[in-house]
């Protein structure tokens, strides 16, 4: 980042005049920023825990939907329809989470709009528990669409963008940090959530743990979204749309096509996890569903730790080390891989592949300065959405329909063959991406007409 960028983002909240709905009283209170425009260390702790939160739901349940998918294709499921079709679940699924981040496209302007961005997030919490609870009742395949797609990724992303798109301008030096921490969010809720909601529906049934998880998202969705407050100028120097002149720069289109395809690579591994564990390697469904939080728990500590990493030695840096690291882990350690391998990469998958998810915001920030931010990043998080369609879908056409209960007989032999199809494609989405982020590195140190080892 450049020196007059530092500047402007130091001031930012001192430099410019409020927006619309935002008053200067507002701008300065003791809560929300101190007497020159700047946050106080009370309102940053607030967000960041906030920010926490909301992640550990949105991003936490988006994480473990592969232990939903085991159980909706499995023989037990309420889904008739389900059972044995991973393709069609996990469109499901990645419906969900693309929404999540495509929501972008319209909850960005939105927020540029609205007096206050606490209205935005109450409703998102409130659909999103909508849709988890009217999930319980599914019966075909047409239901889980409309619910635990639709509903849910339309309500998440309401809830998700707020925090994400205005944290970021409450930090500077540290921003990595504080992304990283709220980040980190994904990987405690995954390695919460798959082994409670594994043992909800052992015990009460897929129906009550669906009820369940929708009713704690409300309880804890409602505080969280009394918090945030718009910083002063968000998107008033270039507003949410994004100009031609932007949109035909290097840097954004090989940025735009490395989310795409990191996207759509990341869930692969997330979805499939679980079924490879129960169906080619044997594992029982509680096992299979720690080896999934086991994942989502170093996932966790990853973010933070590449946040601070990434503050010493450079954003860009890390984030291109992170996908080149995750990309390899897939190919050397998934591929035809026995228990002890696959543990293994279960383990060195979630230390990699964190990496890009936290240091996406800062990044962006970095590169098209922090007047482009609202712009960019609701384009970025829109083009990531479509590209979850690309990944677990396709995966699971690769698999095609069979039984979840052949452990490692004939038919898990050949389900282990199918796999590697899907490892290596898994890859090649991983590597391109790879190729994309070092590129972008090297157009942003063109455009800004030197080169800097830290970037």
């Amino acid at each position: 980042m450049s020196e007059a960028q530092d500047i402007h983002l130091t001031t930012l909240g001192a430099s410019i005049e409020p927006q619309e709905g935002f008053s200067r009283s507002e701008s300065t209170t003791p809560v929300t920023a101190s007497d020159d425009g700047c946050p106080t260390k009370t309102y940053q702790a607030l967000l960041l825990v906030s920010g926490f939160l909301m992640i550990f739901h949105v991003i936490g349940i988006n994480s473990v939907f592969g232990v939903f998918q085991e159980y909706y294709t499995s023989p037990e499921s309420n889904i008739p329809g389900a059972i044995g079709q991973d393709a069609l679940v996990s469109l499901a699924g990645t419906i969900g989470t693309g929404l999540t981040w495509a929501g972008s496209i319209f909850v960005n302007p939105w927020m540029e709009h609205v007096r206050d961005v606490r209205i935005i997030t109450m409703l998102g919490v409130f659909v999103t528990s909508l849709g988890l609870i009217m999930a319980s009742f599914n019966t075909q395949l047409w239901h889980l669409y409309l619910t635990q797609a639709l509903l849910y990724g339309i309500g998440s992303s309401m809830y998700y963008f707020p925090i994400m798109a205005l944290t970021p301008l409450y930090f500077d030096a540290h921003r990595g940090f504080a992304m990283g921490l709220i980040l980190a969010g994904s990987g405690s809720g995954g390695l919460v959530l798959a082994p409670v909601l594994n043992t909800l529906i052992s015990r009460y049934g897929v129906g009550w743990a669906l009820r369940i998880l929708g009713l704690w998202n409300l309880a804890i969705g409602i505080p969280v979204a009394l918090v945030l407050k718009k910083r002063p100028g968000f998107g008033a120097r270039r507003g949410t749309r994004l100009g031609m002149g932007l949109a035909k720069r290097g840097t954004f289109v090989w940025q735009s096509l490395g989310a795409f395809l990191q996207a759509a690579g990341n869930l692969v591994p997330m979805y499939y996890m679980t079924t490879y564990s129960s169906s080619v390697l044997g594992f029982s469904s509680s096992s299979a569903s720690l080896v999934l939080a086991l994942n989502n728990a170093v996932n966790s500590v990853s973010r933070v730790s590449m946040g601070v990493l990434a503050d010493k030695v450079g954003r860009q840096n890390t984030m291109i080390m992170s996908v080149i690291l995750s990309a390899l882990s897939v190919l050397a350690l998934w591929y035809d891989a026995p228990r002890t391998r696959f543990l293994a990469f279960t383990i060195l998958y979630g230390v990699y592949a964190g990496g890009y998810n936290a240091l996406l915001p800062t990044t962006i920030t970095e590169v098209f300065g922090v007047g482009n931010y609202a712009a960019v990043n609701g384009v970025i998080y829109f083009v990531r959405g479509v590209g979850t369609l690309a990944g677990a879908p396709i995966a699971g056409i690769i698999l095609g329909s069979h039984s979840r209960s052949v452990g490692n007989g004939f038919m898990g032999m050949d389900l282990q063959d199918k796999y590697k199809k899907v490892v290596l494609f898994d890859g090649a989405l991983l590597v391109a991406a790879s190729v994309c982020v070092a590129y972008v590195r090297w157009l942003d140190a063109r455009d800004k007409g030197r080169w800097m080892w830290k970037a």
